[in-house]
């Protein structure tokens, strides 16, 4: 077997990533590697972080996935300083395309992909780019709280979130695109969610982790994801996707004062991810979880593209998700939910970027 040590270049980084000289580090949901490789063996090593070797704390852990040839043979959590994964064992050799992914957010849990190893002396090779890139930038929906744990009483564990069930990552698969997500469960543009409304959840934001690999209670490697920043070169996408306000709306409610100052914070993170992102196309949507706060949405689309002159941001309303369609972990949405605001992002997206 021929061992290496995951880069940007042997690798297609799905994703924000962040080479180490020993592995490549995962935090936000939906992060990973895909390759590929001529041969019949395969192995994967997974690097835990701080909360993979704690007894008591199961609710806390990564979730990962591999696939191989688009099926999924590895589901598992890491509770381990470090694991290894046969991921092929076959009779003989063939061209592979093997896919890791973390399918839990960052908040609660990070991982590194410390090794692969093949049994193809020419080693992996990343996977071709697609010519379309988007940036998802959201909450617990985009992380696909719940999506596995069909109690809608129940609540939250890493174990049943996975961001690859989620309307974002559906919405890039229907579109043929490249993606990235940025996107914490509970977190918001001024407040994070609360269950009384009465005072403002102001640590649970989005903005101030925007420009980073994320926020983790946990570390890798005496890291903190808030505290590495991201290589907006890195991954240039070609439109943004903001959903942010659904954890918002339960601090603001029909506060007009606190509804004025999601607008105006609003207005001031797009002026961020466009500093970032000059070249992309801004898309803001709200309303799979409720959509009381969308017109300050809109409202601010409208006075940042005024204050601005920058003509390339628009909103869009999501629907309602309906009971029919059942609820998950703590009331999220469903995979049926997520399929029909994936079908309804794709074609406003098609529509907007000629796609």
């Amino acid at each position: 077997m021929y061992t290496v040590t995951p880069t940007w270049q042997n690798v297609k980084p799905l994703g924000r990533t962040h080479p180490l000289t020993d592995s490549l580090w995962l935090a936000f949901s939906g992060t990973g590697a895909e390759f590929t490789f001529h041969g019949a063996r395969c192995t994967v090593t997974i690097a835990g972080d701080s909360n993979a070797a704690l007894p008591d704390d199961a609710a806390n852990k990564t979730r990962i996935a591999i696939d191989v040839d688009g099926v999924r043979v590895i589901d598992d959590m890491i509770d381990a300083a470090e694991k290894t994964y046969t991921v092929l064992d076959a009779p003989e050799a063939r061209d592979v395309i093997v896919r890791v992914v973390k399918l839990s957010e960052t908040a609660m849990s990070t991982c590194g992909i410390r090794a692969i190893a093949v049994d193809d002396p020419a080693g992996v090779s990343p996977t071709e780019a697609k010519a379309r890139r988007i940036e998802f930038i959201g909450d617990s929906i985009t992380c696909g709280y719940g999506v596995d744990d069909e109690v809608a009483e129940h609540h939250f564990v890493t174990g049943t979130e996975d961001a690859t069930r989620a309307y974002a990552w559906r919405t890039a698969q229907k579109l043929d695109a490249d993606h990235s997500l940025v996107s914490i469960s509970g977190y918001g543009i001024i407040s994070g969610y609360t269950a009384t409304g009465e005072s403002r959840v102001a640590n649970q934001t989005i903005p101030p982790y925007y420009e980073t690999m994320g926020f983790s209670y946990g570390q890798y490697q005496g890291l903190n994801a808030a505290d590495t920043k991201w290589d907006f070169a890195a991954f240039t996408p070609d439109v943004i996707v903001v959903n942010l306000g659904t954890n918002d709306d339960s601090y603001t409610l029909d506060h007009d004062d606190r509804r004025e100052s999601y607008r105006a914070a609003y207005v001031e993170f797009l002026k961020t991810v466009r500093r970032n992102n000059p070249g992309a196309k801004l898309l803001c949507t709200l309303g799979i979880m409720g959509d009381r706060l969308y017109p300050m949405v809109a409202a601010a689309v409208q006075a940042y593209a005024a204050e601005t002159g920058d003509a390339d941001v628009s909103a869009m309303k999501f629907d309602v998700q309906l009971e029919s369609d059942g609820y998950v972990a703590d009331w999220h949405p469903t995979a049926v939910t997520h399929e029909k605001a994936a079908e309804k992002l794709a074609a406003r997206l098609r529509g907007l970027m000629g796609w």
